[in-house]
């Protein structure tokens, strides 16, 4: 039968559906039918226009003309299976119901066989479209290629109205068994070719994949893995579809799915079930067990190439690290203690490093891509750690230029304390009343640093004051017997004794000896203490701050 007889089939089924639907009290509104169906005879009017002129074209507008002329049946078969559902909505027992049935038995299922005839011809196209896209230059290859998947588009479009016109006849009722036979073989082989298809493109992309690990500059490698990707992905995302169809029919898609699976591309959730995964890892193990018997000698070979130069670098780094220690401890050179720690284990873990690599390349990993990744991790890390960077940068600068090291006196960041720890990212600071202060280098380099003991010695700044009634030259005498005597007052530089000041209630005098920085405060305090005992026995008198108030009576 040709076109214009399977036209003519549905308007005779549309016209016999249109007649018994005019009780007011069903739950289907007639008006709202009777204009659903002026809506589909004029569709179907329009169709056989555009099938007439498709029959008589040639060339690019014949193909254009069949091309809109399925897009049109398939909008008319799914109307078909529309309506098809609203009969069934009407009680069984409904008399234009049971009229409706024994009418559409009889003519459509006669539409079945010429939507199978209109699938046949659109694969019969396909087929001489993809034989045509071989032989075509690259310009047209292109468009071949794009006409191509939309053919495809449209076969997705038939069996979706197939499987539309399944569950509307059995919603009436209708016998559906060889209809449904037929439509399981066509949509079972289409997604074995849909399957084979994706994973073809699969190998061929893995393939091309590793050639280009050993030719990444090679352009016509990229343009294929390119354009084999490209074909790949929209064979899984018509895979998917397809299997949306089927699962509308109830059929089996375990195996589909799996591939989908594998895939991991183009995977909705629908597809993850129990029966998907198990089968997936079923194939998987099958898969990896056939690999591992057929390399795993090379594989245990490998191996211990892979651990035998990390154990021979491994004892390597720790002889460098030695020989590292040992040179920075005799060479003359001033560093701290950390720095030199920092030194001997960047030279082992360098020596490890390239040791790692050397392994690795041993073992068959191409290390340009993985140096490439790692340039890029870093640069993400860095742009995230941007502050804890800084404190490294400050670390380091405290590191070479060495403003304080660890057991110093210091003064930073508006504490004071003793340098108990000291690393690239912060220094840890015990307070004299024995706190423990964790600052972070970069608040340390970035302000005033106060070394208190980076010198060998200091001078203790004193001051002290006696009465205007008391005599100078003795008082002057008394505290250089006193400083003089002392055991750890250093002879040179000499010690300072002046007058220093008249003040409001005193003469004050400058005392200023040196001393070792680690004997600071044991010479404050001895001094200290032995001027208030001389000055008692010398009847030199530490007078009070004194003021004279002048009262003045008023007459």
């Amino acid at each position: 039968m040709n076109r214009t007889g399977f036209f003519a089939l549905i308007i005779g089924s549309l016209l016999a559906m249109a007649a018994p639907i005019t009780c007011a009290d069903e739950p289907l509104s007639s008006v709202g039918l009777n204009d659903s169906m002026l809506y589909i005879e004029g569709s179907i009017e329009k169709l056989q226009l555009l099938e007439e002129q498709a029959l008589t074209a040639s060339g690019g507008d014949r193909e254009a003309l069949l091309f809109r002329l399925d897009q049109r049946s398939i909008k008319l078969i799914d109307k078909v299976a529309t309506l098809t559902r609203d009969l069934a909505v009407l009680p069984e027992d409904d008399p234009d119901r049971l009229k409706l049935e024994k009418r559409l038995r009889t003519k459509v299922i006669r539409v079945d066989q010429h939507l199978f005839e209109r699938i046949d011809g659109l694969e019969k196209r396909i087929k001489t479209v993809r034989e045509q896209s071989r032989s075509a230059s690259d310009a047209e290859k292109y468009v071949k290629q794009a006409y191509l998947h939309s053919l495809e588009g449209l076969r997705l479009g038939y069996y979706s109205a197939l499987a539309g016109t399944i569950k509307s006849r059995e919603n009436l009722g209708i016998s559906n068994d060889e209809l449904r036979r037929n439509a399981e073989a066509t949509l079972y082989q289409y997604a074995e070719k849909v399957s084979g298809r994706v994973e073809l493109f699969s190998n061929s992309l893995r393939e091309i994949k590793a050639r280009l690990t050993k030719d990444a500059t090679n352009t016509s490698l990229l343009a294929s893995a390119n354009e084999v990707s490209i074909e790949r992905g929209v064979e899984i995302t018509r895979l998917e579809s397809l299997l949306s169809i089927m699962s509308q029919l109830d059929m089996n898609t375990v195996l589909y799915r799996s591939v989908l699976l594998r895939e991991d591309k183009g995977v909705s959730l629908r597809m993850l079930d129990v029966e998907a995964g198990k089968r997936m890892l079923q194939d998987g193990w099958e898969n990896t067990r056939k690999s591992l018997g057929k390399n795993i000698p090379d594989f245990l070979f490998k191996l211990l190439i892979f651990v035998l130069i990390i154990f021979i670098f491994k004892a390597l780094s720790r002889l460098v690290k030695r020989f590292t220690g040992k040179a920075l401890n005799k060479s003359s050179t001033s560093m701290s203690n950390l720095l030199k720690d920092i030194l001997v284990s960047a030279s082992g873990a360098a020596v490890m490093v390239l040791g790692i690599l050397i392994a690795l390349s041993q073992v068959g990993v191409s290390l340009g891509p993985a140096l490439a990744g790692l340039g890029v991790a870093g640069f993400i890390v860095g742009f995230a750690l941007q502050d804890t960077l800084g404190n490294f940068a400050a670390g380091a600068m405290i590191l070479i230029y060495r403003p304080y090291d660890v057991d110093d006196f210091v003064e930073v960041a508006g504490t004071a304390g003793l340098v108990k720890k000291m690393t690239l990212v912060s220094t840890t600071i015990i307070t004299f009343d024995n706190q423990t202060l964790i600052i972070p280098n970069s608040k340390i380099w970035g302000d005033v640093i106060k070394n208190v003991t980076a010198q060998q010695t200091r001078r203790v700044d004193l001051e002290f004051a006696i009465s205007y009634g008391d005599d100078i030259e003795k008082a002057e005498q008394v505290l250089r017997d006193i400083v003089s005597s002392h055991e750890k007052v250093l002879p040179e530089p000499a010690p300072t004794i002046r007058l220093h000041r008249l003040g409001d209630s005193s003469v004050d005098f400058v005392v200023r000896p040196w001393t070792n920085t680690a004997n600071y405060w044991e010479v404050y305090w001895d001094i200290t203490r032995e001027v208030k005992l001389r000055f008692d026995r010398e009847g030199i008198s530490i007078p009070f701050p004194q003021r004279d108030v002048h009262l003045q009576q008023a007459t």
